[in-house]
């Protein structure tokens, strides 16, 4: 197993390996890996969905997503998918997946199934890098803090989704979500401080308004958005990317219009988090 960085702030891409075949001592060297780095794409796998099930369930739990489109024949996988029609994407903005959820997600294994002939690329940030870009003052400010997360205004019959042309592929909209974490965790594996807070799910700290809290989570997203603090991953065909949801953000970015692009997503289950 070979790995090189993706950028100086995170991120490895490892070569030398096939998934669907690794040995248990090179699972948990990969496993800190993602923990350490955050990313991880491994190039050329022959990975069918079954085999990414087992691998998945190697790894640890799965978390079902209750809002994307689940694929018929494996209802574990979700299908991260965008039409030739439509101009709307999934995950088009910063966000870390399943913060709303009272244990969440460690993070995913997303494979490419269906690419554009250019465009698609997943952006990833480091909430390790951001959290020590923090001032003194700010890091024992927030330290003390925490946010609310909620999924509601995303996924609901009123959400962001319903307006848009993704409105019929999703799912749950009856589906009420809310979870409040500490602004700043400690990495539940290796310890490390991270900031926790995300443009797409965060909606205000606990005990303020929402209004008083928008100027502050403002600063928060700019901050973590950074470009020093980001990787890049460019799809290819037999591409497979995990990251750890609690480490990053990532971007999903919608530059193919008129092309079709389909993502198998498993989600991993996660441990619970503190400062």
């Amino acid at each position: 197993m070979k790995m090189q960085p993706l950028s100086p702030a995170l991120g490895v891409e490892v070569t030398g390996v096939q998934l669907a075949a690794l040995a248990d001592a090179e699972l948990q060297e990969l496993k800190q890996a993602v923990f350490n780095n955050g990313v991880a794409v491994i190039r050329d796998q022959d990975f069918s969905p079954e085999q990414h099930i087992a691998f998945a369930k190697r790894w640890g739990g799965i978390d079902v997503n209750l809002f994307f489109p689940s694929n018929s024949q494996w209802p574990e996988i979700a299908e991260v998918r965008k039409a030739e029609e439509q101009k709307t994407n999934i995950g088009g903005g910063w966000h870390t997946d399943h913060s709303y959820d009272q244990i969440p997600a460690m993070g995913s294994i997303l494979v490419a199934r269906e690419l554009p002939p250019v465009g698609g690329d997943t952006l990833f940030s480091s909430m390790a890098a951001a959290h020590d870009a923090l001032s003194d003052g700010l890091r024992q400010t927030l330290s003390g803090m925490r946010a609310v997360h909620t999924s509601d205004h995303i996924y609901r019959p009123d959400g962001y989704y319903a307006q848009t042309d993704m409105a019929a592929d999703l799912k749950g909209h009856e589906v009420s979500t809310r979870a409040v974490h500490p602004v700043i965790i400690r990495h539940p594996v290796t310890g490390q401080k991270l900031l926790y807070v995300n443009a797409a799910f965060t909606t205000h700290f606990e005990g303020w308004t929402r209004e008083e809290s928008l100027p502050l989570l403002s600063y928060l997203y700019q901050l973590g958005s950074r470009e020093e603090f980001q990787c890049r991953v460019q799809w290819r065909p037999g591409s497979v990317t995990i990251w750890d949801n609690r480490l990053t953000w990532h971007l999903a970015q919608n530059d193919y219009h008129g092309h079709r692009r389909v993502m198998h997503r498993i989600t991993l289950t996660g441990e619970p988090i503190g400062a």
